[in-house]
C-alpha cells in the first residue's frame, strides 16, 4: 500500500525506461512530469509541436484470470495501463474531453500507455499552484462537465462503495504490513477494524455518474485563462455515487496547496458540500 502523499513532481533525473525510450524520436525533449507512489512514471516526450505523455509502470504484466481493480479478470498479457486505455477510449467516444489514446502495451518488465498531449497544464504546476481558488473552481467545473457527459447507462465499470468496501475488507485479512501510518493523518492512529466499521453504513446514493475515481488535482488539465481543459488518469473510472469524486478532489486541494477549497469546488460542481458523506468517502479512498 503506497501513501497518497508520495505522489509528486520529481525534482532530479529519472531514468527512462527502455518501453519509453522507443517513443522518443532524436531531437526529442523527454522529461519525467510525475512520479506515483508505486514506482510509475509519466513521461512527457515533446518534438515541436508534436507533444506525448508516456506513462510507465514497473513490473510484468499479469497472467489470464488477473483480478482487475474493478474486479473483472484480464487476458494474458493484458498490462496494467490497458484498462485505462479502454477506460480513456470510451470516455472520449462519449464526449468527455480526455486525452486521445496514441498506443499502449506490456512485456516482463512493465507496461505503458502513450496519449497525445493537450495544451494545458496540470492544476498543480504554476501558474496555478500560486492561483489556488481559480484551480479549485477549475477542478469543480471540470469535474461536473466529466459527470455531465458520460452515461451511467452501459457503462461497463463500477466504482461503488460496496465493491470497495469488500476490498478493503478482504486487504485487511491478508498478511500483516498495514499501519494507519500508511494513511491520510485524518485517519492515523486507528485500528483497521476500527476505520473498516466506520464505513460499515454506506451512505445513500445521492447521485449516480461514472465517476473518475481519482479526482485528485493533478488529474485537471487548465487552459491558459484558468478555465477546465480536459481530465486524465482513467485507471479507476466506474459509476459510484458522485461524492466519491467530489470527496477526493476537495480533499486534494489541502494537500497540493496548503489549504482546503472544498467549498470552492463543490460551489463549482454545483453543490452544497454534505460533510457526512465527504468524510465517508475520504476514508473509503484511504483504506481501498
Amino acid at each position: 500500500m503506497s501513501s497518497i502523499l508520495d505522489t509528486h513532481v520529481p525534482t532530479g533525473p529519472v531514468p527512462v525506461p527502455r518501453q519509453v525510450a522507443r517513443y522518443v524520436r532524436p531531437g526529442d525533449d523527454v522529461r519525467a512530469v510525475w512520479v506515483n507512489g508505486v514506482g510509475g512514471v509519466t513521461f512527457r516526450v515533446a518534438g515541436g509541436a508534436d507533444v506525448r505523455f508516456v506513462k510507465w509502470h514497473p513490473g510484468p504484466a499479469p497472467a489470464a484470470g488477473t483480478l482487475q481493480p474493478d474486479g473483472r479478470t484480464g487476458p494474458p498479457g493484458d498490462g496494467a495501463l490497458a484498462e485505462e486505455a479502454r477506460r480513456l477510449a470510451w470516455a472520449r467516444e462519449r464526449g468527455a474531453s480526455v486525452p486521445r489514446v496514441v498506443d499502449a502495451g506490456a512485456d516482463d518488465d512493465g507496461s505503458w500507455l502513450v496519449t497525445a498531449g493537450l495544451p494545458g497544464l496540470a492544476a498543480v504546476v504554476e501558474p496555478w499552484l500560486s492561483r489556488p481558488v481559480v484551480a479549485a473552481r477549475a477542478i469543480g467545473a471540470g469535474l461536473r462537465a466529466f459527470h455531465d457527459a458520460l452515461p451511467v447507462e452501459g457503462c461497463p465499470w463500477t466504482w461503488a462503495a460496496d465493491v470497495r468496501l469488500a476490498r478493503a475488507r478482504a486487504a485487511s485479512s491478508g498478511p500483516g504490513g498495514w499501519t494507519s501510518e500508511l494513511l491520510h493523518p485524518d485517519h492515523r492512529g486507528f485500528s483497521r477494524a476500527e476505520l473498516l466499521a466506520r464505513l460499515a453504513d454506506v451512505p445513500d446514493v445521492d447521485r449516480l455518474v461514472v465517476a473518475h475515481g481519482d479526482a485528485c488535482a493533478p488529474n485537471t488539465l487548465l487552459a491558459d485563462d484558468g478555465s477546465y481543459l480536459a481530465t486524465i488518469d482513467l485507471d479507476s473510472l466506474g459509476v459510484a455515487d458522485r461524492w466519491a469524486d467530489l470527496a477526493v478532489a476537495g480533499w486534494s486541494t489541502a494537500w497540493n496547496y496548503g489549504r482546503d477549497l472544498t467549498p470552492e469546488v463543490c460551489a463549482a460542481y454545483g453543490v452544497t458540500p454534505d460533510e457526512d458523506r465527504l468524510s465517508y468517502y475520504r476514508l473509503l479512498w484511504d483504506l481501498a
